[in-house]
């Protein structure tokens, strides 16, 4: 039997009658109370209400789930990794102090001006000197030079006449030598870099970070990166003044804003601002914050470029680094950083001073400073350097010279690499006096009748074949043609002793005979050429010294040619000169042209003993870490006899005292050189090459329209020469 589903039976309790009309309608539902109907209203209005901030909760938790990955992403690699990307910091030669070597007093004094150390009684800190009778009191700076570190030291250099007695230091124990930090010369940025130096926080003075913890956040070391304390005071304050007078910004979220955010005034970027400080707060310690805010903080503007971080405003403000600042400096950073424009101190001094003033009261209100310090630093002016600081050491002919000799020795991974250290041979001195001499001796030149003139100048170091100076012009700031690199013009009898080493390298001796009686040459074109001496007179025949020694060109063209022209080429090659050069006689003539740098090339083998050193301004590049990057290679090469370099430098001495030059007999007495004079055709280029033992002295006159200087070069560049040793001599 299959088994089947019961179907319940039904009960009828009473009959109805069956309709005829069709189906039975509908009965009508009955009423629901009206309390149970705005019951239902509530319901579903709570139900919605409930859903809606459900929903929305999960999504904002979720929204701020995704944005708390993407900033803390973007705050990792801003502060985990390299914060800023830092321009190269480019060292001129440090000064090095021996026992008995010559330097005078005022020498050493002067160094330690431009390097801003700062006079004082009694020397107690880094960055000070003292003077006394002929002694000189030091605390040397601390600096990470490229072979080791040095630590700040006191020390007594003692003089004698212009020579080092001795140097000693704490207990009165002798030092053989020491080196005093390195002017800053430069600092390298390319366009999309700002200019900026980082300083590491336990660098930074505790007094600077107090007063600016006092001033802009009381509360930092104990709020999470936001203060809603402050935010609600600010609030209050601004809705009762109508407008924004207090942001409740603490400084986390103002590192937020300017590592991350613009300026813009929007509740969003406010909340961003927030929700950014509280992540940095939650993974980064507070000295790490202070740290990255100290060093990020916008101080002033300089030119088209931003002054960042405390170190670089120190530098700019007042030409010294942070941790040798006095209170008020101190007090006067501080103050600037709550409105760099409203308190710059170069536009509006009354405003800065009044606020630096609060700044002091308040730092001793709350026991920061002492009221002696307080009473010292008040009455204090302001005391800044020179408005534009930074530019004071900008000189566009020998960064030009760097950024070449970046390109052609140093690798692009170097290159590439972030806040770079780089030593240069740049000696502040030399580049300064180098600078007067060719400005001031074309003014001079000028003032007797020749105008338009320009010059260029170009020191190098006789020993080492380093570039100590270069001037490009008159205009020793301005950053247009380089002359001294890229101004090539015909060298005149600068080439002369090229062809009178060749021939002493080849045999020949000073006293040999050399004719001196017309003469007519014929090229292969059937072209004639008639060279004269500069006075036009013949003296039938001279000895090899003389005819350098008066600069004689008959007899010159005649010992090119016995010499032969390719191996006068040869040597010009071996020297250094790159340009391609013709084997036409006039070329012992010096028909070649070659810019003032490239003549200084050429001539370093003659002071060098016969030796070929390419000339390098670049000594060594130290990472950001202290790793030593690239050190100067050491590319020596004999090409000449050391008898024959020394009888050329021997007639090149007499030059300067019976030839050409010898103006400077009476125009630097008492100094020695050696040297050599260079006249174009129609006085186009002046030239002078000289030399003592010490430097090599390249100088250039001549116009940029290439017309007539009217000047030969013991007339004009031999000035130049002889200003620059009698500025060095000082």
């Amino acid at each position: 039997m299959s088994k089947k589903s019961k179907t319940p039976e039904v009960v009828e309790t009473s009959k109805q009658p069956k309709s005829k009309a069709g189906p039975k309608p509908k009965p009508k539902p009955k009423p629901k109370p009206k309390s149970q109907n705005k019951k239902s209203l509530k319901q579903l209005f709570l139900s919605f209400l409930w859903s809606f901030f459900w929903k929305g909760s999960i999504a904002f938790i979720a929204l701020m789930f995704i944005a708390g990955i993407y900033f803390d992403k973007k705050i990792e690699r801003k502060l985990d990794g390299s914060t800023w990307t830092l321009p190269a910091q480019v060292y001129a030669r440090p000064l090095l102090l021996t026992s008995s070597s010559q330097l005078s007093k005022q020498a050493l004094i002067a160094e330690l001006k431009l390097l801003n150390y700062r006079p004082v009684r009694n020397v107690q800190a880094s960055g000070q000197f003292a003077v006394n009778k002929q002694q000189v009191l030091i605390y040397k700076r601390a600096f990470n030079f490229p072979d080791r570190y040095e630590s700040a030291k006191l020390i007594t250099v003692n003089f004698s006449g212009d020579w080092i007695q001795s140097i000693s230091g704490k207990n009165q124990q002798n030092i053989n030598s020491v080196r005093l930090d390195p002017l800053l010369l430069e600092r390298l940025a390319s366009n999309n870099i700002e200019d900026r130096v980082f300083i590491p926080f336990e660098q930074i003075p505790d007094l600077l970070v107090n007063t600016l913890l006092l001033m802009e956040d009381r509360n930092f070391y104990h709020h999470q990166g936001i203060s809603p304390i402050a935010i609600l005071r600010a609030f209050i304050v601004n809705v009762k003044a109508g407008k924004t007078l207090q942001g409740g910004s603490t400084l986390t979220q103002q590192l937020a804003k300017n590592l991350f955010l613009n300026e813009d005034r929007s509740l969003w970027r406010k909340f961003q601002e927030a929700y950014i400080a509280l992540l940095i707060d939650y993974k980064y310690s507070k000295d790490k914050i202070l740290e990255a805010y100290l060093n990020e903080v916008y101080l002033a503007q300089n030119g088209s470029s931003g002054i960042y971080g405390i170190e670089l405003a120190s530098d700019y403000y007042f030409a010294r680094p942070i941790n040798e600042l006095r209170i008020e400096q101190i007090a006067l950073l501080v103050a600037i950083i709550k409105g760099p424009s409203y308190y710059n101190p170069h536009r509006n001094p009354q405003r800065a001073l009044a606020r630096r003033d609060l700044v002091l009261r308040t730092m001793l209100e709350y026991n920061l400073i002492g009221v002696r310090d307080y009473q010292y630093a008040v009455r204090g002016e302001l005391n800044l350097s020179a408005i534009g600081a930074l530019n004071h050491r900008k000189n566009p002919a020998f960064v030009s010279l760097l950024r070449r000799e970046l390109q052609a020795n140093v690798t692009n991974k170097v290159r590439k690499r972030n806040g770079l250290f780089i030593f240069t041979s740049i000696d502040p001195f030399v580049q300064k006096n180098a600078e007067l001499a060719v400005s001031q001796g074309i003014d001079g030149l000028e003032k007797k009748g020749q105008l338009m003139l320009q010059g260029a100048m170009v020191v190098s170091d006789r020993k080492h074949a380093e570039v100590l100076g270069l001037v490009s012009g008159k205009e020793v700031k301005f950053s247009g043609f380089n002359r001294a690199l890229d101004a090539k013009r015909p060298i005149g009898s600068l080439v002369k002793p090229v062809v009178y080493l060749t021939a002493l390298d080849g045999g020949f001796d000073l006293d040999d005979r050399l004719n001196d009686k017309e003469i007519l040459l014929t090229n292969g074109s059937g072209e004639h050429w008639s060279p004269k001496n500069y006075d036009r007179k013949f003296r039938g025949d001279v000895s090899l010294e003389d005819a350098l020694i008066y600069s004689l060109n008959v007899p010159t063209v005649n010992l090119g040619m016995q010499v032969g022209l390719n191996n006068v080429i040869n040597s010009l090659y071996k020297m250094g000169v790159t340009e391609k050069i013709s084997a036409y006689p006039s070329l012992v003539l010096g028909s070649v042209a070659l810019s003032p740098f490239q003549v200084a090339q050429l001539y370093q083998p003659i002071t060098m003993s016969g030796v070929y050193q390419p000339l390098t301004i670049i000594r060594s590049i130290v990472s950001k870490e202290g790793q030593l990057l690239y050190q100067r290679p050491v590319r020596r090469k004999k090409i000449f006899s050391e008898k024959a370099v020394t009888k050329l430098t021997n007639t090149m001495h007499k030059v300067t005292t019976q030839g050409t030059a010898r103006s400077l007999t009476w125009r630097n007495k008492g100094q020695y050189f050696s040297g050599k004079t260079g006249t174009t055709n129609n006085l186009y280029d002046s030239w002078f090459v000289g030399f003592d033992a010490e430097q090599v002295v390249t100088t250039w006159v001549g116009r940029d329209d290439n017309k007539s200087a009217q000047l030969t070069g013991s007339s004009g560049a031999l000035i130049l020469f002889s200003d620059y040793m009698n500025n060095k001599k000082r």
